[in-house]
């Protein structure tokens, strides 16, 4: 069955990379996300799981998390469980949408005016739905999945299942365009949303200018749950952050700079306690990356 799955994930991404333009290219010296597992902290990670009693959540598919030490930025080093494992995602994909319009005032498409920066901000730090919908149509919706698949971002790439996806206005309408793979309005995997902020932190979604204002948009969450309310206790900690939630679905994606410290973490899960799950995660694992010593040479 997997073989087969796969098989049919290729030839959909082979079609939908011919039809996809290059838009940027990444920079040199950078270590691809994906060749930088680093089996010391997958170990770490899942023996954290298991102190929480997560690990039957993960053996079910109810729980996905990636975890990115980037204290050296140059050599990522990642761990993941249900990495590539495509989930609903609420709220979380309105990154992509953040994505869109920063990559459309790059080529020139698009001017960050206060009404749109307002926006932007509200979409991301309030979530706001209305917000979300009204850059989504700025944007274009066709337009922001063309953005998704190209390169060098493949936010959204079958050939590892998916990620990053938003085929549905936020609100009462329904859906436009769902995944081809697993037929999602608001999709994603953990390691392709941490991707997102890898990107962004080293600068290969657009230009640095505009990834420092991407960042300060992910800046200040204003919803206290999740992710946030388990860091709570961190002195002079920075959270760049986008999550989500609808029924028994939560979702936390962050950057998150502590100190001599800095790493991603995303976490996934379908559970109607999820979104606890997720606070007592965001607290064991920035207590795993502070045991962690510096990044190999």
């Amino acid at each position: 069955m997997w073989i087969g799955r796969l098989f049919f994930a290729v030839q959909v991404y082979a079609i939908l990379l011919m039809s996809a333009p290059a838009l940027a290219e990444p920079l040199n010296g950078v270590q691809p996300l994906r060749e930088s597992f680093d089996p010391q902290l997958q170990a770490k990670l899942e023996k954290t799981l298991r102190s929480l009693e997560l690990w039957p959540a993960v053996e079910n598919g109810k729980l996905a998390v990636a975890l990115v030490n980037i204290v050296d930025l140059i050599n990522p080093r990642l761990a993941a469980v249900n990495g590539d494992e495509m989930y609903y995602a609420a709220s979380l994909p309105k990154i992509a949408i953040l994505l869109g319009a920063f990559v459309e005032v790059e080529r020139g498409r698009l001017e960050i005016t206060p009404e749109i920066r307002r926006d932007l901000t509200d979409m991301i730090r309030k979530s706001s739905n209305s917000a979300a919908t009204r850059m989504l149509i700025l944007v274009g919706k066709e337009r922001l999945i063309e953005i998704l698949r190209s390169e060098p971002y493949r936010l959204y790439d079958p050939a590892v299942n998916g990620g990053l996806w938003v085929g549905k206005e936020y609100g009462s309408s329904g859906a436009y365009k769902r995944d081809p793979l697993h037929n999602l309005s608001h999709g994603a995997t953990a390691i392709q949303a941490a991707r997102f902020y890898y990107l962004l932190e080293t600068g290969q979604l657009v230009n640095r200018q505009l990834a420092e204002e991407m960042k300060t948009i992910l800046s200040d969450p204003a919803i206290n749950h999740k992710f946030v309310k388990g860091l709570s206790g961190i002195p002079d900690i920075k959270i760049y952050r986008k999550s989500g939630s609808w029924r028994h679905w939560h979702s936390d994606s962050a950057l998150i700079e502590a100190g001599r410290h800095k790493y991603i973490l995303v976490a996934l899960a379908e559970h109607k306690a999820g979104g606890e799950w997720l606070s007592r995660i965001a607290e064991s694992m920035h207590r795993l990356i502070e045991s962690t010593g510096p990044a190999p040479e």
